[in-house]
């Protein structure tokens, strides 16, 4: 038994990276889904039998704990896969919760009713499915009142991270923070929601200026999950092997994803 990783294409390795820095001893299997990359521009039924699709593979690898490490399968299919389709025997969580619960700092599972926060303006900067799902302001009123959100889909963000053109990657962040100042003048928090955006955190961080606090998700995501598996370590199975798989081709994801974490990665095929 092992804990799965799943994401549409490579963003989710920036969480990857993280529970395996928390959890060393951990064993994961990533399951990227490349050959259907972006699902941001996606259908919500898409996104939902693609991601249902990717967590049953990884279940084959004996993960009865699945992270979606990608918040557009967090967004859109998540909270229909827990009401309609996930066994009682297995566990899927998202990405989401563990950020909203550090923005409004509430302590991980705390179900206390809503309450005024610190911050009172934030930026979303997400993918257009993930914008479009709502789910982020869903999420946030289940823990803070009072707090205005302005959101912005970032198309081309992720296919410019995927090939590795960071110029315009860096080009396209600072036009979308431009045209989300140009609603919300002085955002007091930013939110990456977007696994792939840790990678342009600095470039975020410079276009919104030092003032604004920014939120990446990877190490609050590895945190709550050993809370989580220290509440329930049946989880933790006897697995000892980690490793890499994808719906594309091995030999150039394995390439992409070296490029992207600036270390040897191999995958095979799922």
């Amino acid at each position: 038994m092992a804990v799965g990783v799943f994401d549409s294409g490579l963003g989710g390795l920036t969480v990857h990276q993280a529970i395996a820095a928390r959890l060393p001893d951990l064993p994961l299997v990533y399951l990227g889904d490349n050959a259907h990359a972006p699902y941001g521009v996606r259908t919500a039924d898409d996104i939902f039998d693609l991601t249902c699709r990717g967590v049953e593979r990884l279940w084959a690898e004996g993960c009865d704990l699945v992270i979606l490490a990608c918040n557009t399968a967090s967004a859109a299919a998540l909270k229909r896969m827990q009401e309609t389709w996930l066994p009682a025997d297995k566990r899927v969580l998202g990405v989401f919760v563990p950020m909203i619960e550090a923005l409004t700092e509430r302590a991980w599972g705390d179900n206390s009713p809503p309450r005024r926060v610190a911050v009172n303006n934030v930026a979303l900067f997400a993918t257009p499915a993930t914008v479009a799902s709502r789910a982020f302001q869903r999420e946030l009123a289940f823990r803070a009142v009072g707090v205005d959100v302005e959101a912005q889909p970032c198309g081309g963000v992720v296919d410019a991270i995927e090939m590795g053109d960071e110029i315009l990657a860096e080009a396209l962040v600072t036009s979308h923070v431009e045209a989300l100042k140009r609603r919300m003048p002085h955002p007091e928090a930013a939110v990456l929601g977007c696994t792939h955006y840790p990678l342009m955190q600095d470039a975020f961080q410079r276009a919104l200026g030092p003032d604004v606090t920014v939120f990446s998700q990877a190490g609050l995501v590895a945190e709550s999950l050993a809370d989580y598996l220290t509440r329930r370590p049946e989880f933790v199975g006897p697995g000892t092997q980690s490793h890499y798989l994808t719906t594309g081709d091995p030999d150039r994801v394995s390439g992409k994803a070296t490029q992207f974490m600036r270390r040897p990665i191999r995958f095979a095929a799922a």
